[in-house]
């Protein structure tokens, strides 16, 4: 991987990481780069900047090895821009950014595992509706029947969760979906839970627990990049908020629940829902 020289002699991370990421315009760009907008056009029709301006951009990420050009047709000639690991080192930076506008921009700089129902967040997620899930470097949420319900939740007893609005519950979610699991088999849909726990921790619950569908790790924030799902901060860690996907086996989201104020109301919500869909 080719780097261009450090863009200054201050020895300072933030320093070195302004003169590759300080750019507004640049981080747009990895923001959609790592949503799955890969394509110069796509880019862009969602950055909304000029295509000089973006093909300046693009060219400094190739540069810094930050996205790396492939071409996907020859003839006539296109390339797409994806995301190396030294890019995948820069959503946890994405997520912080997110995070940071949600809770202190947007919202009164207080975490909470919810939103309200006319949040700009909760309006984010409903946009998800109609859009694909990229396929992602460390996990897939997607399985390969009919429809897949992808909740998402802070993570079981994590510390200080009764300090959080909605952050108590996880261990009832996951478990009220392990009862009934058999009812979303029946109609073509798999279970899969997701969290920014460590797989160990996920694998430990659900060892102890009984959970026999899969419990995925976000640690590294690619899912929650991808689709700018809502988080906030506790335990020195950044958690997803509670929320949920319905996604058909093509990618497609075809519907959420956010925010979710009863964890086994919303189980039987997503069951409401994925009976609409199948029908």
């Amino acid at each position: 991987m080719t780097r261009r020289r450090p863009p200054t002699d201050d020895p300072c991370g933030i320093a070195q990481a302004v003169g590759v990421l300080g750019d507004p315009w640049t981080l747009l760009v990895l923001r959609d780069v790592a949503g799955g907008h890969t394509r110069f056009e796509q880019l862009v029709d969602e950055t909304r900047i000029s295509r000089k301006v973006l093909a300046q951009r693009l060219e400094a990420l190739v540069a810094d090895g930050v996205l790396e050009r492939r071409a996907y047709t020859q003839r006539p000639p296109r390339h797409e821009y994806v995301l190396t690991a030294l890019g995948r080192g820069v959503l946890p930076v994405l997520a912080a950014l997110q995070e940071f506008g949600d809770t202190w921009l947007l919202g009164d700089g207080r975490p909470d595992a919810g939103a309200a129902v006319d949040s700009t967040e909760a309006t984010r997620v409903a946009s998800l509706v109609g859009t694909a899930i990229p396929r992602l470097h460390t996990l897939d949420p997607v399985t390969d029947q009919s429809l897949t319900v992808v909740y998402c939740y802070p993570g079981n007893a994590f510390p200080g969760a009764e300090e959080v609005p909605g952050g108590v519950g996880c261990t009832l979610e996951s478990c009220t979906y392990r009862d009934r699991l058999g009812e979303f088999t029946q109609l073509g849909a798999a279970v899969v839970g997701v969290s920014t726990q460590r797989p160990s921790e996920q694998a430990a619950f659900a060892a102890a627990n009984g959970i026999r569908f899969p419990l995925l790790s976000d640690a590294d924030l690619e899912l929650t990049t991808a689709l700018r799902l809502p988080t906030f901060r506790a335990g020195g860690t950044t958690r997803l908020r509670r929320q949920t996907l319905i996604v058909d086996r093509e990618r497609i989201v075809r519907a959420t629940l956010f925010p979710i104020p009863d964890v086994t109301g919303s189980v039987e919500e997503a069951l409401r829902l994925v009976r609409g869909i199948a029908a």
